[in-house]
Order: C-alpha cells, then sequence, then structure tokens
C-alpha cells in the first residue's frame, strides 16, 4: 500500500479540518497516473499517521469524498480516485482558462524580478542538456513552472480553484511529457509565454498560455486509449 507523508495533528484547529488539510495534501502529492495500479488508503493506517482518533479522519475522508479525491469502498477500504479520458480532458481546459488568466495578471501587476525567476525553471536545459534526454528532470521543471504561473498571478481564488485539479492535472503532464517530442516543444512555449510577459504583453502571454495548455487538452482527447488504457 502507498505510504502518504503525513504530518502529526496540531491542537491549534479542529482535528477533523487539520486531518482533511493534511489527507489531502499528501494525496495531491500523488502521482496516480504513474502505474494502472489503484491507491489505496486504510482508516486506521492513517488515523495512527495523524496522532488522532478515527472519528475525525472519517469525516475528513467524507469530506474528500465529496470533493472527488476519494470514494470509500465496502469491505475494501478508501481508494483514490482516477478520472477517465473525458474528465481529464475537461479539467486540462478549466486548468488553461484560469492559468492564462493567472499569466494576464502577471504581466499587468507582477515585479520584474518575480517574472525573471520563471527562467529559472529551464536554464539548466540548453543543447548540450536537452529536455528530450533529461525528462524526469524536465518534468519537474515543467510542472513547477505551471504552478509558479498560479502563484504568481497572486489571485487566492484562482489557486484555490486549481487546488482541486492539480492532482489529475499535474499527472498527466508527467505522463505524456515524454511523447511525440512534447518536452522540445514545451520548453518553446514556456520560454515564449516568458518573453511576452517580460514584453509586458499581457494579450500575448495570455493567449500563449492558454493554447499551450489547450495543446496537451488536445493531445489527451486524440490519444486516450494508449493513455488510459
Amino acid at each position: 500500500m502507498t505510504e502518504l507523508a503525513i504530518e502529526r495533528v496540531a491542537p491549534e484547529v479542529t482535528f477533523k479540518t487539520r486531518a482533511y488539510r493534511s489527507i489531502k495534501q499528501a494525496i495531491t502529492a500523488l502521482d496516480i497516473y504513474k502505474s494502472s495500479d489503484a491507491v489505496w488508503l486504510d482508516e486506521r493506517k492513517l488515523s495512527e499517521r495523524l496522532g488522532i482518533s478515527r472519528t475525525p479522519v472519517r469525516e475528513a475522508i467524507a469530506m474528500l469524498e465529496q470533493e472527488g479525491f476519494v470514494k470509500s469502498m465496502p469491505r475494501r477500504g478508501i481508494v483514490v480516485l482516477k478520472k477517465n479520458n473525458r474528465e481529464v480532458v475537461e479539467m486540462i481546459e478549466a486548468w488553461a482558462a484560469l492559468e492564462s488568466m493567472a499569466v494576464r495578471r502577471i504581466a499587468l501587476r507582477a515585479s520584474d524580478e518575480d517574472i525573471a525567476s520563471l527562467r529559472q525553471h529551464f536554464e539548466r536545459f540548453h543543447e548540450g542538456h536537452r529536455p528530450t534526454d533529461y525528462l524526469s528532470e524536465y518534468s519537474t521543471a515543467n510542472v513547477a513552472f505551471h504552478q509558479g504561473l498560479i502563484r504568481l498571478g497572486g489571485s487566492q481564488t484562482i489557486i484555490a480553484l486549481t487546488e482541486n485539479i492539480l492532482l489529475h492535472v499535474r499527472g498527466i503532464r508527467e505522463l505524456t511529457i515524454g511523447r511525440d517530442q512534447r518536452a522540445e516543444r514545451s520548453i518553446e512555449d514556456h520560454l515564449g509565454i516568458i518573453t511576452a510577459l517580460e514584453k509586458r504583453d499581457a494579450e500575448r502571454a495570455e493567449k500563449l498560455s492558454r493554447d499551450h495548455t489547450l495543446g496537451l487538452a488536445a493531445y489527451v482527447e486524440a490519444h486516450g486509449e494508449e493513455i488510459f488504457g
């Protein structure tokens, strides 16, 4: 069974709330699409890891089930839910809308230093250190870049809305980045977005960001059977 990085509950918040936050954070850190195997959680073990009784853990699981993160299976346990092809495409499309608005906000509001920091994700990649030759390293930089755009946008609403789909969008990005030279095209797109931001061209940066992520949605839609088996 997959082990989660669970922190013990502190007394300053309710046990249910802290359990919910801890379990949700641990789930969103998982790469559930890397393997076809299901990820199962055990209520008793979660209780032990959190250092609290099973009642608030059960309540936290119920909250996560309402949000679509998990499903309780009688006599089997709690399974972390994967999405099907159609659901993932819809989530990526939603991410495209949210991230492109975050990018627009960056162009209009972020400091020059914050925008310049985006290049740091890719400065180690060059002709002698190509993304396709270092896919794991590039995949990490790719995900960090997209999450960085959301954060730099400075909208707590956008951050909150992307939080519930991050698990799936990140997982699909990691799963597809090594296919069909997508890594090489990806870094070109990213650098184009950064250049537009440096020029404070909000319209172009927003469009490049949206088109980039919609390209992922189109790829997943076209190759769904291959990706999801």
